[in-house]
């Protein structure tokens, strides 16, 4: 598979062949739903904890004598039924985290990168360098390749593009090797510079 690479302001300067495998049958789904699974298990911070009735802060003595008061009987200040009291059966601190091999993660990848390819949602860039990191220089990339909408631009570090970027919603902005399967998913179009694309063929190149 040919992909056409252009400039900055969106004129052709070639083509780029693409040098990995592409799937074409359903092979690697599971996959993609694995890893796509674990990564966002992986963001959930696990950190929310409430107390049970041995780790509630008070006394142990019975509120009341067991009879003769008219009332129910109780037996703690920490009974869960007492404002104040213990939490039945509460979140406790936790680990969501998932286990996917390091194969199983690699298919994910080149599974979701070929789907968006055969969809034409991949723009390659021959280089991405702003001279100024003014949102207006970077708008003007955006209008050049029509990007609307959730956008992913996969370059190496710049710091004007960083700067450029951030104010710009619905724009997310990530390296070659940092790039992953949920990120290829998650937005209508993937803007790559030359290199960074190379980056992610000789990832999926490797065994």
């Amino acid at each position: 598979m040919k992909l056409s690479v252009k400039d900055s302001k969106g004129k052709d300067q070639g083509e780029l062949e693409v040098k990995f495998e592409l799937i074409e049958n359903g092979r690697g789904t599971q996959a993609v739903h694995d890893t796509v699974v674990a990564y966002r298990a992986a963001q959930r911070s696990g950190t929310a904890c409430t107390k049970n009735v041995g780790d509630v802060n008070g006394t142990n003595k019975k509120p009341w004598r067991q009879k003769g008061t008219g009332r129910a009987r109780a037996g703690s200040f920490a009974s869960p039924l007492w404002r104040g009291g213990g939490v039945v059966f509460g979140p406790k601190p936790r680990d969501f985290s998932k286990k996917v091999n390091v194969r199983t993660k690699q298919l994910a990848l080149r599974k979701a990168l070929s789907e968006r390819l055969k969809a034409g949602d991949v723009i390659v860039v021959d280089d991405l360098k702003l001279s100024s990191p003014k949102t207006k220089e970077f708008l003007g990339v955006m209008s050049a390749f029509e990007l609307k909408g959730p956008t992913l631009i996969v370059a190496a570090a710049d710091k004007n593009l960083l700067l450029a970027a951030r104010n710009v919603p619905d724009v997310a902005i990530t390296t070659g090797d940092s790039l992953n399967t949920y990120d290829v998913l998650r937005p209508n179009k993937l803007l790559f510079t030359r290199s960074a694309f190379e980056k992610i063929e000789a990832r999926l190149s490797k065994d």
